[in-house]
């Protein structure tokens, strides 16, 4: 079976969010499964110096019409959240936590994140929020508190954050395809013309 696709994201990057709704899809169709692999920006932009896009001056104001122009092409819902940008720390602890017992699940969970965070406008942060919301898809909402909250569940984190990093993950989504990267959501279609060709 051909290698999976590695998608890495940040839940606060709408980007990510865009390319989310299209990914599955994209590698089912080449007959590629996908691996979701959340991080945290924030590590990312310590080694590059960078900022959140909306805090950057001029760029700010593109990065919010061209994500909303983005998501018409798609046609999709969007709204940006009322706290931008936001740590994901207790989402992203939530899915390595799912992803060890039902890596579906995961996915499924994610995307709930997503459409939360991007179509409804809604803080996605908090602990409850995170463990109510995966209670409604049939997780037991005090074991993943307590995985949430247990020194493994933070340490998974912190080692996926960093192997992210150090392998040169510095934006989200940042894909790789058989070892070859590939940064943002409008890489998608490159992301497909490797997939056709095998690569150049």
């Amino acid at each position: 079976m051909a290698n999976p696709i590695e998608f890495y994201f940040d839940f606060s990057s709408p980007y990510a969010y865009l390319a989310a709704t299209r990914i599955d899809d994209l590698a089912s169709h080449y007959g590629r499964t996908v691996k979701w692999r959340p991080m945290l920006l924030g590590a990312a932009m310590k080694e590059t110096g960078q900022r959140p896009l909306l805090e950057i001056p001029i760029k700010g104001e593109y990065t919010k019409h061209d994500v909303a122009r983005f998501a018409r092409l798609l046609n999709l819902k969007f709204r940006m959240p009322a706290v931008f940008p936001f740590a994901a720390v207790s989402p992203s602890r939530a899915f390595y936590w799912l992803d060890v017992r039902d890596p579906s699940l995961a996915k499924r969970f994610a995307k709930a994140v997503f459409r939360q965070a991007f179509t409804d406008g809604r803080d996605v942060t908090s602990l409850d929020f995170v463990c109510d919301l995966a209670q409604g898809m049939g997780v037991d909402r005090e074991a993943l508190k307590a995985g949430i909250t247990s020194p493994e569940g933070k340490e998974r984190l912190r080692a996926e954050v960093e192997a992210a990093v150090n392998r040169g993950v510095f934006g989200s989504p940042f894909i790789y395809v058989d070892g070859e990267p590939f940064w943002g959501a409008d890489r998608l279609a490159q992301v497909e013309e490797w997939l056709v060709t095998g690569g150049w």
